[in-house]
């Protein structure tokens, strides 16, 4: 029944809100088709919340669907999927808001195909395959670039002809394969193989245009996931467009956008690449330019110094100081000598001075007897002896013919 209401009689929010809500109550359960955009499951929640877009048209709508009905499906539930819903329209009087209450969920077409691809992909990542440790780098310039695809295929064309618009120089050994259908894995794999053991391959690409997920399917083949892996040569992989992901991507050592993006990351841009080399000249020139500025100054600051400018400078000045020294020990050494003649003579004085032949010089005698004895005392002398006279200039031969004593004068008569 359609509401009367005026300008002068309007109804409250809540009214209409509880109106609607009615009459969306009446068309009761439905079953519905879309494809999941969006996947939320709260971590402290019983319900996820979905949201299903129409591929046809720019519509969607909010699912509430319990975790137990999601978590009984086949496969996981993932953004992509192809889902049909037997689903309750409840409208929210609180946020005014619609919202499909699910009862039961199936996985359809697309959807069950995504779901699988998922599963795969996460048992595969589980084993590690994926991991960025196992990436190996690309050479930076391949001698032989290793292709896998069609047959006059657009992706040949594109791989081929924009790599040797980059580098002319570049060499290609192709191996053809199905690239899509029940055979396509198989091709592949057996392509891959023949490059990876040719050592004059450097790194393989493997390229194919877009396509439907059924078209990508033996891209995702994890036989073929799994001799990527066990490649010894770096892969690329180029299958598709942008929004296109096969679990080749993940498990190949790059991952190129399309085949076109694949030429480009493979092998370099000669012009760029002689670009580079020009500017790394250029810094060399300007690095060794300024390094031997630098060094001339040096030079030239050393050269500028007295020292430098007349060598003989230093020589003059240092001889000078020679001489000066040489002199000073000159007197030096004079002075010592003269001290020590001085200190020689008082000396070789005082030994004559003391010397016997001195005393003898003044007269007296040195006597000694028949056995060479000296005589101090005539005590030991008796008359008619024999004794020997020494004197300053010689020795005298005499017969003794008196002894006379006389006595010593007492030391207080000598003072």
């Amino acid at each position: 029944m359609a509401l009367e209401t005026s300008p002068e009689t309007p109804v409250p929010v809540r009214q209409v809100v509880s109106l609607i809500s009615g009459w969306v109550d009446r068309l009761g359960a439905v079953w519905v088709e879309g494809q999941v955009v969006q996947l939320n499951r709260p971590a402290n929640s019983n319900t996820d919340f979905l949201t299903l877009r129409d591929k046809l048209a720019d519509v969607s709508v909010q699912l509430t669907c319990p975790r137990a009905v999601v978590d009984s499906l086949p496969t996981p539930l993932v953004n992509g999927a192809q889902v049909i819903a037997h689903a309750k329209p409840v409208v929210y009087p609180n946020r005014g808001s619609l919202s499909l209450q699910v009862r039961e969920l199936r996985l359809v077409g697309e959807g069950e195909l995504l779901a699988r691809l998922e599963r795969r992909r996460q048992l595969l990542a589980a084993e590690g395959l994926f991991s960025q440790d196992l990436k190996r780098p690309l050479p930076f310039l391949p001698g032989r670039i290793g292709l896998v695809t069609a047959k006059d295929s657009a992706a040949e064309k594109d791989v081929v002809e924009n790599a040797r618009r980059r580098w002319p120089g570049v060499a290609f050994e192709i191996r053809y394969a199905a690239m899509q259908g029940p055979n396509a894995a198989a091709q592949v794999i057996e392509s891959l193989g023949a490059l990876d053991r040719d050592p004059a391959v450097d790194v393989i690409v493997i390229a194919r245009g877009g396509g439907s997920v059924e078209d990508l399917l033996p891209f995702s083949d994890e036989a073929l996931v799994r001799a990527v892996a066990a490649a010894t040569t770096p892969v690329v992989s180029a299958i598709g467009h942008e929004p296109d992901s096969p679990l080749l991507d993940l498990v190949a050592d790059l991952r190129a956008s399309t085949p076109t993006d694949a030429a480009k990351r493979v092998v370099p841009d000669v012009a760029e690449e002689q670009q580079r080399v020009r500017q790394a000249r250029e810094r060399i020139r300007r690095t060794v330019l300024t390094f031997l500025a630098r060094e001339q100054q040096h030079l030239d600051s050393m050269r500028s110094r007295p020292s430098m400018a007349d060598p003989r400078n230093d020589l003059v000045s240092r001889g000078e100081e020679v001489l000066a020294l040489r002199e000073r020990s000159r007197r030096v050494l004079g002075h010592v000598l003269d001290r020590a003649g001085d200190d020689l003579e008082h000396s070789i004085a005082r030994v004559r001075a003391l010397s016997p032949l001195a005393t003898l010089n003044r007269g007296y005698a040195v006597l000694s007897d028949a056995d060479g004895q000296h005589v101090s005392s005539v005590d030991g002398v008796t008359a008619g002896s024999t004794i020997t006279i020494r004197v300053a200039d010689g020795r005298i031969g005499a017969d003794v013919t008196e002894v006379e004593a006389i006595p010593l004068p007492l030391p207080h008569e000598e003072s």
